[in-house]
Protein backbone atom coordinates (compact mmCIF):
# COMPACT_ATOMS: atom_id res chain seq x y z
CA UNK A 1 0.00 0.00 0.00
CA UNK A 2 1.34 3.97 -0.88
CA UNK A 3 2.16 5.63 1.61
CA UNK A 4 1.56 9.74 2.20
CA UNK A 5 4.74 11.82 2.64
CA UNK A 6 4.00 14.50 5.50
CA UNK A 7 6.54 17.17 5.02
CA UNK A 8 7.44 19.63 7.94
CA UNK A 9 9.31 23.14 6.92
CA UNK A 10 11.82 25.00 8.24
CA UNK A 11 13.13 28.33 8.87
CA UNK A 12 12.27 30.91 5.74
CA UNK A 13 8.61 29.54 5.74
CA UNK A 14 7.16 31.70 8.71
CA UNK A 15 4.96 34.87 7.37
CA UNK A 16 3.54 37.47 9.73
CA UNK A 17 -0.37 36.18 10.31
CA UNK A 18 0.34 32.74 9.90
CA UNK A 19 -1.58 31.59 12.37
CA UNK A 20 -4.96 33.11 11.34
CA UNK A 21 -6.94 30.65 10.58
CA UNK A 22 -5.65 27.68 12.95
CA UNK A 23 -7.48 30.20 15.70
CA UNK A 24 -10.58 28.72 14.83
CA UNK A 25 -9.40 25.31 16.07
CA UNK A 26 -9.51 25.51 20.39
CA UNK A 27 -6.95 22.69 20.26
CA UNK A 28 -4.28 24.86 17.78
CA UNK A 29 -5.08 27.89 20.38
CA UNK A 30 -4.04 25.85 23.31
CA UNK A 31 -1.00 25.27 21.71
CA UNK A 32 0.32 28.92 21.53
CA UNK A 33 -1.14 29.53 24.94
CA UNK A 34 1.42 26.72 26.34
CA UNK A 35 4.50 27.38 24.11
CA UNK A 36 4.28 31.16 25.47
CA UNK A 37 5.12 29.58 29.01
CA UNK A 38 7.96 27.88 27.51
CA UNK A 39 9.51 30.54 25.61
CA UNK A 40 8.84 33.43 27.59
CA UNK A 41 7.30 35.43 25.12
CA UNK A 42 4.12 35.94 23.13
CA UNK A 43 4.29 33.46 20.23
CA UNK A 44 0.75 33.93 19.04
CA UNK A 45 1.22 37.87 19.09
CA UNK A 46 4.57 37.78 16.90
CA UNK A 47 3.05 34.86 14.40
CA UNK A 48 -0.30 37.45 14.04
CA UNK A 49 1.64 41.03 14.40
CA UNK A 50 5.10 40.66 13.98
CA UNK A 51 6.84 42.74 13.17
CA UNK A 52 8.46 40.72 10.53
CA UNK A 53 11.51 42.11 11.20
CA UNK A 54 11.66 40.29 14.88
CA UNK A 55 9.75 37.22 12.77
CA UNK A 56 12.88 36.59 10.66
CA UNK A 57 15.58 36.22 13.83
CA UNK A 58 16.83 33.15 14.41
CA UNK A 59 15.30 32.61 17.67
CA UNK A 60 12.05 34.07 17.20
CA UNK A 61 11.21 32.13 13.59
CA UNK A 62 12.36 28.82 14.07
CA UNK A 63 10.01 28.84 17.68
CA UNK A 64 7.15 30.44 15.61
CA UNK A 65 6.83 28.33 13.03
CA UNK A 66 7.36 25.15 14.74
CA UNK A 67 4.31 25.73 16.92
CA UNK A 68 2.74 26.68 13.68
CA UNK A 69 3.64 23.47 11.99
CA UNK A 70 2.31 20.97 15.15
CA UNK A 71 -0.97 23.51 15.13
CA UNK A 72 -1.82 22.69 11.79
CA UNK A 73 -0.54 18.94 12.14
CA UNK A 74 -2.67 18.61 15.53
CA UNK A 75 -6.10 20.14 13.32
CA UNK A 76 -4.88 17.93 9.93
CA UNK A 77 -4.89 14.55 12.57
CA UNK A 78 -8.50 15.51 14.02
CA UNK A 79 -9.94 15.45 10.33
CA UNK A 80 -7.75 12.36 9.20
CA UNK A 81 -8.20 10.20 12.35
CA UNK A 82 -4.67 9.63 12.58
CA UNK A 83 -3.94 10.42 16.60
CA UNK A 84 -6.18 6.77 16.33
CA UNK A 85 -3.28 5.00 14.82
CA UNK A 86 -2.12 1.82 16.59
CA UNK A 87 0.00 3.10 19.88
CA UNK A 88 3.08 0.52 19.01
CA UNK A 89 3.72 0.70 15.02
CA UNK A 90 6.59 -0.47 13.75
CA UNK A 91 8.57 1.55 11.37
CA UNK A 92 7.74 -0.11 8.85
CA UNK A 93 4.42 -0.75 8.67
CA UNK A 94 2.92 -0.83 4.66
CA UNK A 95 0.02 1.94 6.14
CA UNK A 96 1.89 4.11 8.08
CA UNK A 97 2.76 7.78 6.90
CA UNK A 98 6.46 8.65 6.28
CA UNK A 99 7.45 12.28 8.04
CA UNK A 100 10.44 14.37 6.98
CA UNK A 101 11.43 17.74 8.18
CA UNK A 102 13.45 20.59 5.95
CA UNK A 103 16.05 21.34 9.43
CA UNK A 104 14.06 22.90 11.72
CA UNK A 105 10.80 20.75 10.21
CA UNK A 106 12.76 17.65 11.48
CA UNK A 107 11.59 18.87 15.26
CA UNK A 108 8.25 19.36 13.87
CA UNK A 109 8.13 15.92 12.18
CA UNK A 110 9.91 14.01 15.57
CA UNK A 111 6.82 15.50 17.55
CA UNK A 112 4.09 14.64 14.80
CA UNK A 113 5.59 10.44 15.09
CA UNK A 114 5.55 10.72 18.87
CA UNK A 115 9.26 10.59 19.55
CA UNK A 116 9.44 14.14 20.81
CA UNK A 117 6.71 15.71 22.78
CA UNK A 118 5.43 19.09 22.06
CA UNK A 119 6.88 20.74 25.30
CA UNK A 120 10.19 18.89 25.23
CA UNK A 121 10.10 19.90 21.26
CA UNK A 122 9.50 23.39 22.15
CA UNK A 123 12.41 23.74 24.88
CA UNK A 124 15.00 21.74 22.05
CA UNK A 125 13.71 23.91 19.36
CA UNK A 126 14.22 27.23 21.55
CA UNK A 127 17.61 26.40 22.43
CA UNK A 128 18.52 25.53 19.21
CA UNK A 129 17.47 28.89 17.70
CA UNK A 130 19.63 30.80 19.94
CA UNK A 131 22.80 28.91 20.27
CA UNK A 132 22.70 29.28 15.88
CA UNK A 133 22.18 32.74 16.02
CA UNK A 134 24.82 33.43 18.64
CA UNK A 135 26.81 31.60 16.51
CA UNK A 136 26.06 33.80 13.68
CA UNK A 137 26.75 36.82 16.45
CA UNK A 138 30.22 35.17 16.84
CA UNK A 139 31.41 34.67 13.34
CA UNK A 140 29.41 36.50 10.91
CA UNK A 141 28.70 34.07 7.69
CA UNK A 142 25.68 33.65 5.35
CA UNK A 143 24.11 31.57 2.94
CA UNK A 144 22.98 32.01 -1.10
CA UNK A 145 21.38 29.95 -2.76
CA UNK A 146 22.83 29.19 -6.33
CA UNK A 147 20.47 28.61 -9.30
CA UNK A 148 21.08 27.04 -12.82
CA UNK A 149 23.76 24.84 -11.76
CA UNK A 150 23.93 20.97 -11.08
CA UNK A 151 24.58 19.72 -7.94
CA UNK A 152 27.98 18.15 -8.86
CA UNK A 153 29.13 21.45 -9.83
CA UNK A 154 28.16 23.20 -7.38
CA UNK A 155 29.86 20.67 -4.82
CA UNK A 156 33.00 21.27 -7.29
CA UNK A 157 32.73 24.81 -7.17
CA UNK A 158 32.77 24.52 -3.12
CA UNK A 159 35.52 22.32 -3.03
CA UNK A 160 37.90 25.77 -4.50
CA UNK A 161 36.63 27.87 -2.14
CA UNK A 162 37.32 27.83 1.60
CA UNK A 163 34.75 28.37 4.07
CA UNK A 164 31.88 27.49 1.91
CA UNK A 165 30.19 24.61 1.55
CA UNK A 166 26.78 23.06 0.30
CA UNK A 167 23.93 23.27 2.96
CA UNK A 168 21.26 22.62 1.17
CA UNK A 169 20.13 20.18 -1.65
CA UNK A 170 16.62 21.74 -2.31
CA UNK A 171 15.85 20.67 -6.10
CA UNK A 172 17.63 20.49 -9.16
CA UNK A 173 19.78 22.98 -10.20
CA UNK A 174 18.74 24.86 -6.58
CA UNK A 175 21.68 24.33 -4.05
CA UNK A 176 21.81 26.68 -0.56
CA UNK A 177 25.18 27.14 -0.07
CA UNK A 178 26.48 28.37 3.34
CA UNK A 179 30.03 30.11 4.60
CA UNK A 180 31.73 33.05 5.25
CA UNK A 181 31.36 36.46 4.26
CA UNK A 182 34.44 36.24 2.10
CA UNK A 183 34.13 32.61 0.87
CA UNK A 184 30.58 34.19 -0.47
CA UNK A 185 32.39 36.80 -2.37
CA UNK A 186 34.69 34.33 -3.60
CA UNK A 187 31.85 31.82 -4.78
CA UNK A 188 29.86 34.75 -6.47
CA UNK A 189 33.01 35.97 -8.49
CA UNK A 190 33.24 32.70 -9.68
CA UNK A 191 29.65 31.69 -10.58
CA UNK A 192 29.45 34.92 -11.79
CA UNK A 193 31.18 34.42 -15.02
CA UNK A 194 28.95 30.99 -15.63
CA UNK A 195 26.24 30.91 -18.19
CA UNK A 196 22.85 29.94 -16.60
CA UNK A 197 24.12 30.27 -13.29
CA UNK A 198 22.97 33.12 -10.49
CA UNK A 199 22.77 33.81 -6.77
CA UNK A 200 20.23 34.92 -4.26
CA UNK A 201 21.02 35.68 -0.87
CA UNK A 202 18.89 34.32 1.87
CA UNK A 203 17.86 36.32 4.62
CA UNK A 204 19.75 34.30 7.33
CA UNK A 205 21.56 35.31 10.62
CA UNK A 206 24.48 32.49 10.02
CA UNK A 207 26.23 29.99 7.92
CA UNK A 208 23.61 27.11 8.67
CA UNK A 209 23.73 23.76 8.21
CA UNK A 210 28.27 24.05 8.01
CA UNK A 211 31.09 24.05 10.15
CA UNK A 212 30.40 27.94 11.10
CA UNK A 213 27.89 26.74 13.56
CA UNK A 214 29.47 23.75 15.24
CA UNK A 215 29.65 25.98 18.54
CA UNK A 216 26.03 25.19 18.21
CA UNK A 217 25.80 21.59 18.73
CA UNK A 218 27.23 21.03 22.60
CA UNK A 219 24.07 22.96 23.32
CA UNK A 220 21.88 20.97 21.29
CA UNK A 221 23.13 17.73 22.53
CA UNK A 222 22.93 18.96 26.00
CA UNK A 223 18.35 19.90 25.37
CA UNK A 224 18.36 16.61 23.32
CA UNK A 225 19.94 15.22 26.89
CA UNK A 226 17.35 16.41 28.68
CA UNK A 227 14.03 15.32 26.97
CA UNK A 228 13.03 11.50 26.37
CA UNK A 229 13.23 10.28 23.15
CA UNK A 230 10.38 7.84 22.61
CA UNK A 231 9.47 5.39 19.88
CA UNK A 232 6.87 6.51 17.08
CA UNK A 233 3.34 6.07 17.99
CA UNK A 234 2.29 7.38 14.45
CA UNK A 235 4.36 6.57 11.26
CA UNK A 236 7.84 6.97 10.68
CA UNK A 237 10.49 9.44 10.51
CA UNK A 238 13.28 9.80 7.95
CA UNK A 239 15.79 12.18 8.27
CA UNK A 240 16.98 14.28 5.21
CA UNK A 241 20.86 14.23 6.26
CA UNK A 242 21.14 10.81 7.23
CA UNK A 243 19.08 9.79 4.27
CA UNK A 244 17.35 6.49 5.97
CA UNK A 245 14.28 5.93 8.70
CA UNK A 246 15.32 6.50 11.90
CA UNK A 247 14.67 4.71 15.56
CA UNK A 248 14.67 6.50 18.75
CA UNK A 249 18.17 5.23 20.06
CA UNK A 250 19.51 7.11 16.55
CA UNK A 251 18.00 10.55 16.81
CA UNK A 252 20.02 11.94 19.11
CA UNK A 253 22.74 11.62 17.08
CA UNK A 254 21.60 12.44 13.65
CA UNK A 255 19.94 15.80 15.68
CA UNK A 256 23.26 16.99 16.72
CA UNK A 257 25.19 15.98 13.61
CA UNK A 258 22.13 17.70 11.43
CA UNK A 259 23.43 21.08 12.65
CA UNK A 260 26.82 21.21 10.54
CA UNK A 261 25.62 18.52 7.28
CA UNK A 262 23.78 19.28 4.85
CA UNK A 263 19.45 19.10 4.09
CA UNK A 264 19.55 16.04 1.46
CA UNK A 265 15.35 17.17 0.50
CA UNK A 266 15.80 16.46 -2.97
CA UNK A 267 17.93 13.32 -2.53
CA UNK A 268 15.31 12.17 0.29
CA UNK A 269 12.41 12.16 -2.03
CA UNK A 270 14.37 10.64 -4.69
CA UNK A 271 14.86 7.47 -2.23
CA UNK A 272 10.92 8.02 -1.23
CA UNK A 273 9.46 8.37 -4.47
CA UNK A 274 8.82 4.74 -5.14
CA UNK A 275 6.83 4.24 -1.85
CA UNK A 276 4.86 7.13 -1.73
CA UNK A 277 1.70 8.25 -3.60
CA UNK A 278 1.21 11.87 -2.71
CA UNK A 279 3.33 14.78 -0.67
CA UNK A 280 1.58 17.34 2.01
CA UNK A 281 3.18 19.85 3.10
CA UNK A 282 2.20 20.76 7.02
CA UNK A 283 2.68 24.26 8.15
CA UNK A 284 2.74 27.66 7.16
CA UNK A 285 4.00 28.43 3.35
CA UNK A 286 4.88 26.30 0.84
CA UNK A 287 7.91 26.22 0.37
CA UNK A 288 8.46 22.32 0.64
CA UNK A 289 5.57 22.04 -1.73
CA UNK A 290 7.34 24.47 -4.54
CA UNK A 291 10.08 22.03 -4.24
CA UNK A 292 8.26 19.11 -4.55
CA UNK A 293 6.75 20.39 -8.24
CA UNK A 294 10.83 21.29 -9.18
CA UNK A 295 11.71 17.67 -8.67
CA UNK A 296 8.81 15.32 -9.42
CA UNK A 297 6.10 16.77 -11.30
CA UNK A 298 4.18 13.43 -11.09
CA UNK A 299 3.70 13.29 -7.61
CA UNK A 300 0.39 15.06 -6.18
CA UNK A 301 1.87 17.56 -3.84
CA UNK A 302 -0.34 19.63 -1.22
CA UNK A 303 -0.09 22.39 1.27
CA UNK A 304 -1.97 23.16 4.54
CA UNK A 305 -1.77 26.61 4.96
CA UNK A 306 -5.13 27.84 4.61
CA UNK A 307 -8.48 26.71 5.84
CA UNK A 308 -9.20 26.18 2.33
CA UNK A 309 -6.08 23.83 1.71
CA UNK A 310 -6.76 21.80 4.88
CA UNK A 311 -9.88 20.83 3.19
CA UNK A 312 -8.46 19.86 0.01
CA UNK A 313 -5.93 17.84 1.49
CA UNK A 314 -8.74 16.18 3.59
CA UNK A 315 -11.26 15.33 0.96
CA UNK A 316 -8.03 14.23 -1.61
CA UNK A 317 -6.84 11.69 1.28
CA UNK A 318 -10.38 10.72 2.10
CA UNK A 319 -12.03 9.91 -1.10
CA UNK A 320 -8.25 7.47 -2.56
CA UNK A 321 -8.39 4.83 0.49
CA UNK A 322 -4.85 4.19 -0.73
CA UNK A 323 -3.81 7.68 0.67
CA UNK A 324 -5.46 7.43 3.65
CA UNK A 325 -2.65 5.84 6.48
Amino acid sequence: MSKVLLMFPGQGSQSVGMASWLLEYPMAADLYERATKIVGWDVLEVCQNGPAERLMQTDVAQPAIFVTSIATWTVLTAHMGWSQEPKTQEIGHECAPIMLGHSLGDYSALVACGHLSFEDGLAVVTRRSRAMWECGERQAGGMVAVLGLEDEIVRHICGRVSEVWPANYNSPRQVVVSGSREGLTRLAELVGGMTGARLVPLKVSGAFHSPLVAAATSEVAAALDEVPLHEATIGAFFSTTELQLLQARKIHSAMVAQLTSPVQFSQALAYLRSTVCAAVEVGPGKVLAGLVKRIDRSLPVYSTNSEETLQTVRDTLRRDRGMTT
